[in-house]
């Protein structure tokens, strides 16, 4: 697949992944057809799990270590692998974001997002989990992670975190 990039940054696919022709068009906003094999290529959303880790009236935020973003808030969290459901990319993203193990979690809510990485600019579902511990449990910056900090809920503000979804599901949840 040759990609190249478009006038709106995103990258446009050119050649069809079936035959090569050059004749790879678009066909709305999620569906690319080739005009010689008739192989359709669907841009479905990806799925992407981020969580609220709450104890004491604190939340644990870590700082983002790479880009899109940089610098900014966010929650610990991350994309969901194929072959694995909500439940474990959690698991998975929580041990290698910050070290922890989890087992108890509840759904929050989803919502929709973009995220723009490489030349591309993905189109996800996040899917929100809360974890509540009774004690701050031992964590590390690890992975993408450049910082880990709990604040106090009452003091942050959403234009601190890096993502529309993230802004409206702390909105929603904890009036923020």
């Amino acid at each position: 697949m040759t990609a190249d990039k478009s006038t709106a940054g995103a990258v446009q696919m050119l050649y069809c992944p079936k035959c090569g022709a050059q004749r790879f068009v678009p066909q709305g906003r999620k569906k690319l057809q080739c005009q010689q094999c008739e192989f359709q290529f669907f841009r479905n959303a990806a799925c992407a799990v981020a969580v609220a880790i709450i104890c004491d009236e604190e939340i644990l935020v870590v700082t983002r270590a790479r880009e899109p973003a940089k610098g900014q808030l966010d929650l610990p969290g991350g994309f969901v692998d194929p072959g694995e459901n909500l439940e474990q990319a959690v698991i998975r993203e929580l041990k290698e974001e910050l070290d922890i193990e989890v087992s108890d979690m509840r759904y929050l809510m989803s919502g929709v997002n973009v995220y723009p990485y490489g030349g591309v600019i993905y189109d996800t579902t996040d899917v929100f989990f809360e974890v509540t511990y009774q004690n701050k449990p031992t964590v590390k910056a690890l992975d993408d992670v450049a910082a880990v900090n709990w604040l106090p809920m009452q003091t942050l503000t959403l234009a601190q975190f890096a993502f529309a979804s993230q802004r409206e599901m702390l909105s929603r949840c904890y009036a923020l």
